[in-house]
C-alpha cells in the first residue's frame, strides 16, 4: 500500500529526521501558506533514504509563474541564504527558491503541472515502490552509494542495472 505523501502528517511518526522535518515545516507553516499551489514534500527524506546533507524538496503547481515568484519572495526572502531563480526543467518553465532553516535547506520548486505529475513526485513514488519490493539490503546499498556521492536516481539505476538516462529509465522500471 502506498503511503499518502500528499500530507506531511506521516512525518510525525517517522524516524528522527522526519520528525524534525515535520517540526520545522510546521513552525514555518509552509504547507498552509502554499496550499493553493498543492505542495508536496518529495525527495529522499519522505522515503527514508536521506543522508545528512539531504534537503527538503517541496514541489508546487504554479499556473502563474510571476505570481508564484512574487509570493515566494514575499513569504521567504527574509530566510537565511534565500535565493530564487526561474529556468527550464523537463521542458517547462520552473521557479526554484532555496533557503536555510535551522537544520535543513528548503527547496521550493514550482511548475505549471499538477504536483502528482511532476518528475520529483513520480520518481519518489517509484523509488518507494522499489524499496518496498527489494527490502532492507537494497535500501542499505542505495544509502551506501549516496554516501559515496551518487545522486538518488543514478544509485537506483546502478543497482537495478538500468542503461541510459537514469531519470527516464527509473520511471519505466517494472517491479
Amino acid at each position: 500500500m502506498i503511503k499518502d505523501f500528499t500530507n506531511i502528517e506521516y512525518l510525525k511518526t517517522g524516524n528522527k529526521r522526519q520528525r524534525l522535518a515535520y517540526i520545522q515545516l510546521s513552525e514555518l507553516e509552509i504547507f498552509d501558506t502554499l496550499k493553493t499551489y498543492t505542495p508536496i514534500l518529495t525527495g529522499t527524506i519522505p522515503i527514508e533514504i536521506d543522508i545528512p546533507k539531504s534537503d527538503l524538496d517541496i514541489i508546487c503547481h504554479c499556473p502563474n509563474h510571476q505570481e508564484f515568484y512574487t509570493t515566494l519572495i514575499k513569504l521567504y526572502s527574509d530566510q537565511n541564504n534565500f535565493e530564487i531563480r526561474t529556468g527550464f526543467w523537463n521542458g517547462l518553465i520552473s521557479v526554484i527558491a532555496k533557503f536555510q532553516l535551522e537544520k535543513y535547506m528548503i527547496e521550493i520548486f514550482g511548475q505549471d503541472q499538477p504536483t502528482q505529475k511532476q518528475y520529483a513526485y513520480r520518481h519518489m513514488i517509484k523509488e518507494y515502490e522499489i524499496l518496498n519490493a527489494k527490502g532492507s539490503k537494497f535500501k542499505e546499498e542505495i544509502l551506501k552509494l549516496k554516501k559515496q556521492g551518487l545522486k538518488t536516481e543514478p544509485a537506483f539505476a546502478k543497482l537495478l542495472g538500468l542503461i541510459g538516462d537514469p531519470y527516464e529509465e527509473l520511471l519505466k522500471y517494472k517491479i
